[in-house]
Formats: C-alpha cells, sequence, structure tokens
C-alpha cells in the first residue's frame, strides 16, 4: 500500500490508497477536529461516536474499513479508515469550527487523485516534488521515478497472468532481490539498517539501476515465455534476477569493490521527511 502522513493546520493524518482511492484515519480526523490532546482521547471519542452513530441507524459506520496504517509505536496495526465521501458523512456527525476548512481540504486532496488517475505525470511530479523536500538529488529521484514506471509494467503482466497480490507479489519480488544482490528484501533492509522503511527509497544510483535491471529483464522473460500462473512467474523472477545479480559480479570484479551499500538516507533532517498537502 501506499501510505503517506498529510499535515492538516500542523496536525497529522495517516491516509493510504485502498481501491485507487485515498481513505483516511477516522481517528486522526476525529482527534483534527475535536482538538484532543492525545490519540487515545481521540479513540475514545471516535469509539463513542460510532456507538451512537449505530444506534441511530446511521450508515456512516459502514463505510469504514479496517486497513493497516503506522501506529505511534512504529508497527503496523489495523485501524478504521474511511474514503472522502464516507469522511464527509462522518464529519456531519461532528460539531466543530474546524469541519469547513476540512472540507476544503478533502476536496483538494480527491480532485488531486482524480487528476493522478487521468494524468499518471501528474503523480510522478508530485513524487518528485516529495523526494526533493526530503532532501534526495536530482539524478537518484530520476532513477527512482524510472525504477517506479518498471516495477509496473513488472506487476501489471504478473497481474494479468494470475499473480495474486500481496503474498505472491512479495514472493516474486523477493526472488528478483535473492538473484541481484544475494539476499532477500528482509536481509537487504537489515544490512541497511532499516526497519519498515520502503527499500528502494535508500538504495544507491547502482542498486537501483540493478533492480531495474532485474525487474525489467523479469517482465521481458515473462513476455516472451508468456507465462501464465505463479510457478512459471517464479521461474522468471528467479532468471531476471540472476540477470542482474551477473551484472553486479562483473561490476565488483572490475572496480573491486562490493555494489551493495549500507548506506541510507535516514541522517535526512527530519524536518526534510514530512510530507504536506495543505
Amino acid at each position: 500500500m501506499n501510505q503517506k502522513i498529510a499535515i492538516f493546520q500542523q496536525k497529522e493524518i495517516r491516509k493510504t490508497i485502498y481501491n485507487d482511492e485515498w481513505w483516511f484515519s477516522v481517528i486522526d480526523i476525529c482527534g483534527v477536529l475535536t482538538d484532543a490532546p492525545d490519540n487515545l482521547t481521540a479513540r475514545k471519542y471516535w469509539n463513542k461516536l460510532a456507538q451512537r452513530l449505530r444506534d441511530e441507524g446511521s450508515e456512516a459506520v459502514t463505510f469504514c474499513h479496517r486497513l493497516k496504517l503506522k501506529a505511534t509505536d512504529g508497527k503496523m496495526r489495523e485501524t478504521d479508515c474511511a474514503n472522502t465521501q464516507g469522511i464527509f458523512r462522518l464529519i456531519q456527525s461532528i460539531p466543530s469550527p474546524k469541519a469547513e476548512p476540512f472540507k476544503l481540504w478533502l476536496a483538494k486532496v480527491g480532485h488531486e487523485r482524480i487528476q493522478e488517475i487521468e494524468n499518471p505525470e501528474l503523480a510522478q511530479e508530485r513524487m518528485k516534488e516529495l523526494y526533493e523536500k526530503k532532501g534526495y538529488s536530482k539524478s537518484w529521484i530520476d532513477k527512482r521515478l524510472r525504477g517506479i514506471a518498471v516495477r509496473q509494467d513488472l506487476t501489471e503482466e504478473w497481474k494479468n497472468r494470475g499473480a495474486k497480490k500481496g503474498v505472491e507479489y512479495a514472493i516474486l519480488t523477493n526472488e528478483i532481490i535473492q538473484g541481484a544482490f544475494g539476499m532477500n528484501v528482509d536481509d537487504y533492509k537489515n544490512f541497511k539498517s532499516l526497519k519498515r522503511e520502503n527499500l528502494r527509497d535508500h538504495m544507491t544510483d547502482l542498486e537501483l539501476i540493478l533492480t531495474m535491471l532485474g525487474e525489467a529483464t523479469t517482465t521481458k522473460l515473462t513476455k516472451n515465455r508468456d507465462s501464465v500462473g505463479f510457478e512459471k512467474l517464479q521461474k522468471d523472477a528467479q532468471d531476471g534476477g540472476q540477470v542482474a545479480g551477473r551484472t553486479r559480479e562483473d561490476i565488483e570484479l572490475q572496480s573491486g569493490q562490493p555494489v551493495t551499500s549500507q548506506e541510507n538516507f535516514l541522517e535526512m533532517p527530519e524536518s526534510q521527511k514530512k510530507l504536506t498537502d495543505f
């Protein structure tokens, strides 16, 4: 899932992409609109509000889904989320002078998402701005965005050829990373001292290039072999990763230095890591 932190009037609101649209943490929104001093108070408010709405026969609560978002302890936990339509309905039940600007903010976010669906280039531009704010170099950003496009081509093939999102996508990705770098995704993240951070956001230029090579090769093999079904796709992923792995070994042989690096971007100033939508 594509997860982000949005900022509304200096307060964080967690959101994630689900079914191709933004879903927002209901607890975070309750906290903002009621000026709750902490997450626990906001959660209690939402629990009482949800019970009242159920007792009144309101359908607003049924618009919520429990989706995994990063909690204050850094772990991914299920929490009630609602899309823009659901949030608008919930706002009607929360007396707050902040409701109107919040509606405008939600409308802005929803409008941007529709624009991105109609014109994917806008999504890339906004992502580019995000990485720039975080302090990444232009050359790194260009490679990262190209890598996203290569990844999307690959996952589209997986989707059309019978792979299931989630576990099977993760297994196939692991095969490519293992073949390219000699370690799976979890081991690679440990190598870079990462926890729940996105591994690719902490790769060097050369690591990104080899990841693209592995995934682009896998896509080509899958198309050429007309592979259908998880087992055949897994063989493609293994072979594609090994192509990138042999390239890595050749680079290391010629340069006398390892390609894999423990370098990460965790030391960037915290102020540059925030995503602000409003």
